[in-house]
């Protein structure tokens, strides 16, 4: 093995290839932290969480007013441009914070309304009823999040909606194989 003093790099000679291993120059920013000092910075940062966690039902509700009020903004002029992007991004917004925020059935809604919304063909086509029962049940979810039987009740609405979503979609893109693999995916948000 040899070692190139001036630039750092290790390599290493074989019969049949060499493998070089460039410096690595976070070492020099590293801080190291021992035992004794009592500093965690993972306990610093769950004290934080905790601390603004009530403020999280707040959020949210300022969250599923954006999304009522981009919906409101579609039924007014149809899916232009500017509606449908601002329903979508109003909706990946709940579905990336919500479980976070300790609304987990919002999120799993929002990634089914944000699927119907990046896959289906003809946006116009879609029954305004799929995409008002999305809506209202964020609203329903967020609202209502605080009673003790609701979380059971969210979930299984979340699913019921996502079956729902995804049999309208593989129907619509029957004739579309690049969004039916999509479609088909499971989903990957957290806490569903």
């Amino acid at each position: 093995m040899a070692k190139d003093k001036s630039s750092g790099l290790e390599i290493r000679s074989y019969v049949t290839h060499h493998v070089i291993t460039p410096p690595n120059p976070l070492r020099s920013v590293l801080r190291h932290v021992d035992g004794k000092s009592g500093d965690d910075p993972v306990a610093r940062a769950e004290r934080a969480l905790a601390g603004l966690s009530g403020e999280f039902k707040g959020w949210m509700v300022v969250e599923a007013e954006r999304l009522s009020v981009a919906y409101a903004a579609v039924r007014r002029q149809g899916f232009t441009d500017a509606t449908s992007e601002e329903l979508f991004r109003a909706a990946h917004d709940i579905k990336g914070d919500a479980a976070t925020f300790g609304f987990p059935s919002a999120a799993a809604t929002a990634d089914s309304l944000c699927r119907i919304i990046e896959h289906a063909p003809d946006l116009e086509k879609v029954p305004p009823e799929l995409i008002e029962h999305h809506i209202n049940a964020i609203q329903a979810i967020v609202h209502e999040h605080t009673k003790f039987d609701t979380v059971a009740i969210s979930s299984e609405l979340s699913r019921r909606l996502r079956r729902v979503a995804d049999e309208y979609l593989a129907h619509v893109n029957r004739g579309r194989p690049e969004h039916l693999e999509a479609i088909l995916a499971p989903s990957i948000v957290p806490g569903e």
